[in-house]
This record gives C-alpha cells, sequence and structure tokens, in this order.
C-alpha cells in the first residue's frame, strides 16, 4: 500500500472517532470485510447499496477483480444499515468482520511495514544520482540494485529506496534517541500531563465513502498537513508514554477557517483543564484562544501575522522569518575575514541595508552589490571582481528567480581555479526549482529551522520506528509535530514552569531545533546554518 493510501487509511480513523468538537471517541467508521470466493467489487458493492466506484475510490489498491479471502475496506455504516438480513445465495452481512481500531488497517499495508522494518529507507529527491545516493550512504550501486531491482530503470523521484539493513545494537533499539543541546531532559517522577491538539481536519466538508485519497491528499494541502502533524504528535505522545509520563491525549477538529470552530470548541470544552494546547493553525484562532484559557498554546506552523502576538501563553514553534536575514548576517560578521563579498538583489534598498548591518565587522571596500541590468547578470560582471586563491562569498538577498537561475548559471561556469561560496536567507521555493547538483557546486549555503541529517543514529531510529507504526515515512510535518510535541511535553514533565525550562537552554530533537525566546509571546530562534557539499549531503555549520 502507498504511502498516500496509508495516510488515507489513518485520516478516516481519526474522522472516524471525531466528531466536531469531541476528542476520541470509541465509535468505529470503517471496518474490513473478507472476500469471498466469486465475490467481485460490483458484487460487494450490491450487497452494501454503493455504487462500485465508490467501493474502489475506498480502496484504491484493488481493482474489480478480488482474490478470495484478501480484506478491503467499507463503511460501518452500510454494515450497521442491513445487518442480519439476508442477501444473495445466501451470504449475510454478518459475516462482515469488525476490527479494533488499531488493527483495521489493509494486510498488505502491514506485509510492506515489514518489510521494511529491518532496512534504512531513503526517499529519492530531485538531483540524485547513483554516486550521490553512494557517497551519502556508504553502499555500492550493486548493493543498492540487489535490494531494489526497478532501479535498473534509473532513479525515479519520489521512489523509496531500501538502502541497508540494520545490523548493530545500536541501530536495533527500540527507544528513540533525541538529540539535545544546552538543555537537559529531566521527568518528574510519576508526571501526569493533559494535552489537546486542534487542527482543522476539516471531516464536516469530506463524504469519506466515495473520496479517494488522490482527491485528499493531492488537491487539499490542508488535509496532508493537519494527518503529519497529528500522526507526529501522537508518536511523541506515545514516545514519552514509554518514558513514564502519564499522558492524556485529547483531539479536535477546529473546521474550515473563519467558521466558528474555534469558538464553539472554547464554549463546549474545559480547555483550561490541560497543560499544553498544541494548535490551531491560523494566528487569529491563536489569539483567539490565548484572550479565552490561560494553558501554553503552541502554535506549530509559522504565519507572516506571528509577531503580533503578545499573548505570554503563545509559543511559536517556527522562527520568524525576519530572524533568518539576521541569523545569517551574524554568521558571515563571525566568519568572514578577507576577500570579496557579493550582494545579489534587484532591490537597492534590500543590499544597502545588508551592507549596513555588516559595515561594523567588514570593510566596506570588500563589499560590492551587483543589480541585473535588463533582467540579468552577466558572468563577466562576476569576473570582475571575483578572485583565485580567496574567499568568494556571494549572498542572494533576491528570491526572483529569473535573477537567481541565471546567476547561479553564470557562477557554475567560472574557471575553476575561482571558488566561491553562495549564500540564502533560506532554502524557499526558487531554489527548489534548481538541480541540487549545481547548489552543490557553488556551496550553497542557507538559513533553515531544520536539519534533516539522514546518517544519524537519532534519524534512523526515529524513521525506523514511525515507520513501523504508521507504515509510512514520516514528512517534514510529521517529524515537526513529534519534535513540537515532544520537546514541549517533555519540558513539563519536569515539573518546572515553561518559562524556567525556556531560560535552561536550547533543545535539539530529530530535524529541529527550539530556543525559545520572550517577546511578548514566547518565540522559536533556534536556527541552522547549512551547506550542501558536493555529494549532495548536508553539513551543519552552526
Amino acid at each position: 500500500m502507498g504511502i498516500e493510501n496509508m495516510k488515507y487509511v489513518k485520516l478516516l480513523l481519526i474522522i472516524g472517532f471525531l466528531t466536531f468538537t469531541v476528542s476520541c471517541g470509541q465509535q468505529k467508521g470503517y471496518i474490513q470485510y473478507r472476500v469471498k470466493t466469486g465475490e467481485t467489487m460490483i458484487s460487494i458493492a450490491e450487497k452494501l447499496k454503493m455504487s462500485p466506484k465508490d467501493l474502489l475510490r475506498l480502496n484504491p489498491d484493488f481493482n474489480e477483480n478480488l482474490k478470495p479471502n484478501s480484506f478491503i475496506v467499507v463503511p460501518e455504516n452500510k454494515y450497521d444499515l442491513f445487518k442480519n438480513q439476508q442477501i444473495k445465495n445466501g451470504v449475510v452481512i454478518e459475516e462482515i468482520e469488525s476490527t479494533p481500531e488499531k488493527n483495521i488497517l489493509i494486510d498488505k499495508a502491514k506485509v510492506t511495514a515489514k518489510l521494511f522494518e529491518n532496512f534504512e529507507v531513503y526517499e529519492v529527491v530531485k538531483g540524485d544520482t547513483f554516486y550521490s545516493l553512494e557517497r551519502r550512504f556508504g553502499v555500492s550501486i550493486d548493493e543498492l540494485l540487489l535490494l531494489n531491482p526497478e532501479l535498473k530503470e534509473g532513479l525515479k523521484e519520489g521512489s523509496i529506496l531500501k538502502i541497508k539493513e540494520f545490523q548493530n545494537e545500536k541501530e536495533l533499539q527500540k527507544e528513540i534517541v533525541v538529540r539535545n543541546s544546552s538543555y537537559n531532559d529531566y521527568i518528574k517522577l510519576n508526571k501526569s500531563l493533559k494535552v489537546s491538539l486542534l487542527l482543522p481536519f476539516r471531516g464536516d466538508i469530506y463524504n469519506y465513502d466515495s473520496i479517494s485519497p488522490r482527491d485528499i491528499f493531492q488537491k487539499n494541502t490542508l488535509a496532508n498537513i493537519a494527518t503529519d502533524l497529528y500522526l507526529g504528535a501522537e508518536f511523541a505522545v506515545d514516545s514519552l508514554r514509554k518514558r513514564g509520563i502519564d499522558i492524556e491525549f485529547s483531539i479536535y477538529d477546529t473546521g474550515a477557517r473563519k467558521s466558528n470552530g474555534i469558538s464553539k470548541i472554547i464554549y463546549e470544552q474545559n480547555l483550561n483543564n490541560n497543560d499544553l494546547i498544541i494548535g490551531p493553525l491560523y494566528s487569529e484562532e491563536a489569539q483567539l484562544l490565548a484572550s479565552r484559557v490561560n494553558v501554553p498554546i503552541i502554535f506549530p506552523l509559522y504565519s507572516s501575522n506571528q509577531s503580533e502576538f503578545n499573548n505570554p501563553n503563545i509559543i511559536t514553534a517556527s522562527p520568524d522569518k525576519k530572524i533568518f536575514k539576521n541569523e545569517l548576517i551574524r554568521y558571515i560578521k563571525n566568519n568572514f575575514s578577507r576577500g570579496n563579498l557579493i550582494i545579489v538583489s534587484d532591490q537597492s534598498e534590500v543590499s544597502n541595508s545588508i551592507k549596513n548591518a555588516l559595515n561594523t565587522a567588514i570593510l566596506q571596500s570588500s563589499i560590492t552589490i551587483l543589480t541585473p541590468e535588463n533582467g540579468v547578470i552577466e558572468k563577466s560582471r562576476f569576473l570582475q571582481i571575483l578572485r583565485p586563491n580567496t574567499n568568494n562569498w556571494i549572498v542572494f538577498a533576491t528570491n526572483n528567480e529569473v535573477t537567481v537561475s541565471d546567476a547561479i548559471n553564470s557562477l557554475i561556469s567560472l574557471p575553476s581555479e575561482i571558488k566561491t561560496n553562495v549564500f540564502a536567507f533560506d532554502k524557499g521555493s526558487v531554489y527548489d526549482k534548481i538541480d541540487n547538483i549545481k547548489l552543490a557546486k557553488i556551496g550553497f549555503t542557507y538559513v533553515s529551522e531544520e536539519f534533516v541529517d539522514g546518517t544519524s543514529d537519532s534519524s534512523k531510529i526515529f524513521n525506523k520506528a514511525y515507520l513501523s507504526k504508521n507504515n509510512a515515512i514520516p514528512t517534514l510535518y510529521a517529524t515537526k509535530g513529534f519534535d513540537i510535541t515532544y520537546d514541549i511535553l517533555i519540558r513539563l514533565a519536569s515539573g518546572k514552569k515553561l518559562s524556567t525550562t525556556f531560560k535552561e537552554g536550547a533543545s535539539i530533537r530529530v530535524v529541529n531545533k527550539f530556543d525559545f525566546i520572550n517577546k511578548g509571546s514566547f518565540q522559536n530562534e533556534g536556527l541552522f546554518i547549512l551547506q550542501m557539499n558536493e555529494d549532495l549531503t548536508l553539513s551543519k555549520l552552526k
């Protein structure tokens, strides 16, 4: 079963356990049906009084012809509607087998999970080559082909590869290793916590009896984000329970934006009984919630409006974009010595502000501003400034696709004796459209709130454990959901106030760094400086 379909079943479970503002319940929305000899999708659909098309959408991994004793998913309300009624050829609906929600996943998914359980896995991204995979993971092409015969047809973006089998004891341990920075995790004996997750699952707008995974997850970004954040948060709660923390975990569907869903939750639920609230996703809802409850509220994803937060109960998990520039300028000040520093920008005021910010540490004569002429920056203009055997640092202070693409093409074609390092405030969408091989060639360095180190023990163990539980590789949103939930809950488990633990130091979890500063509301300023290497791996410079 594909990752998309696994996520679909998980979302069905979430929605099946939620009413609009009620946390996890006991009712099941979907159950399994064991296929009998001679049955087809059409005949089963007739029994359930569904259209074959709707039943196929609910089971995208199956076609019209089914194998006996395989399992498909059917709506439980269809079962309840026709229970105990005689159907064609003496077959009765009560032969449908209902399973507990944790076992509702189709057998095929379990087989897939078992297949990958003992392997390090990797999702192919744009720019990957056999050479880069060899360098990154220390495996040969022959070894990759042995585990992944489909590679004979070449690398395909988005495909999942088995890299190598876990062998040593450290890789096989069950407990997830979570990296620390300066904050020391401490769990108070017999600590109990109550946490609520508020996300827009939008269960009110979907007819899950007839909608396909493709319709949900490829056409609705919000469904992807909410489901992944939930899966990551749930995984963090499970991990901390194994460490002895008693956690009560509730989930609420906030519904559509500006639908008064959050107001209804506030009115109907006593949220002040919580030790922590994660969500909602929208800034105006977070501010409304903070004005009504006296509980720490984690605002999980970045919003351009988060700089307006001034309630000490709101904790922003994603750093504000304004501090990305400050972080890069600070790094350049501390590390640039002699050489050439070029600022590429299409706005003179932006360039001058950066130049002025650097002038206390770097000689003004070393800084040159280049702006496009007729939309481009010719290679000859770089050659007039750049020199061999010296530092040539180039800061891109623009996100104009044409300017960035043209400048990078000029830089990668420079004479080999001229070495450059290109810096950007973040790796935004404009750089995602550029081949990673090109970025690696120019030593592309950028500021990021995430550092995905697929070679670290903590990442390997986390990915393996998450895959075993959810039959899917964790996305960045799922990992973020884990990191946020794990970090704040383990701080609360110390028995201290959150504000006290924030003063005790920053923390690094699986991919995120948390360094909370009180600026009216608590804001995370934990950032990394990352550099892309020629083998397409990333190095953490800071």
